[in-house]
């Protein structure tokens, strides 16, 4: 099973539209979730949740109250979402300070900044390699574990459309933590067999004839495999 890193999640993070709070109707902020867990102790399940840090939200001007009247401490909560859900929750806070160490809008508008000009950078060099058919660049950028998982996954799209069979082998090797990316890496593969007519033995997974019956490699029989 592959796993998405940190890095990788909030990337994903930073390209959906920020949702508004159910309760004040004010755009919800990105909120890095702390290692220390609430609740149960199960954990959020996502390293990022969009939280409303409105001080002004109805929700947490009542829930000073709430809090106080039905469990006797003095606290608190504030609206949270699950990226990419419907899912609207509530997180307590200790005081008008808690949850606002892991708010990282003004570093994300930085790493906003700095990704986009990573992805158009990386999609220009695509491009150009693209029409000149110059396949080795490309894998190298994909095979570069710098590049935004955006791009690294268009470049194993275009491996398929170009890549030769010489290509199949460093695809075969490259093990990337993003399920989808990996998915794409795959199917890249089986363009490139597709194109040539070949296919990999499947008891010493060298190149061979799409119609071979004997491998020409291990000498393994390998007709209707």
């Amino acid at each position: 099973m592959a796993f998405e890193t940190r890095e990788e999640v909030l990337e994903k993070v930073l390209q959906m539209e920020k949702p508004i709070c159910p309760h004040c109707r004010v755009e919800m902020n990105i909120w890095e979730v702390p290692p220390i867990n609430f609740g149960d102790g199960l954990g959020w399940g996502t390293p990022f949740l969009f939280v409303c840090f409105n001080d002004d939200c109805p929700s947490y001007i009542n829930g000073w109250q709430h809090m106080e009247e039905t469990y006797a401490h003095k606290a608190s909560y504030r609206c949270m979402n699950y990226p990419g859900s419907e899912n609207f929750e509530f997180m307590p806070v200790f005081s008008p300070m808690g949850g606002t160490g892991q708010m990282i809008d003004d570093q994300v508008l930085a790493q906003e900044e700095a990704l986009k000009s990573a992805i158009k950078k990386g999609f220009n060099i695509l491009a150009t390699c693209y029409v000149d058919k110059d396949g080795p660049s490309i894998l190298r950028i994909l095979m570069d574990p710098t590049e935004p998982a955006r791009v690294r996954m268009k470049a194993a799209e275009m491996m398929g459309d170009i890549g030769d069979i010489d290509a199949i082998e460093p695809l075969r090797n490259i093990k990337v933590s993003n399920a989808l990316a990996q998915e794409k890496v795959e199917a890249a593969v089986k363009a490139i067999q597709k194109r040539f007519f070949v296919r990999e033995c499947p008891f010493c997974a060298e190149i061979i004839k799409q119609r071979a019956k004997i491998c020409k490699h291990c000498g393994q029989d390998v007709a209707g495999i």
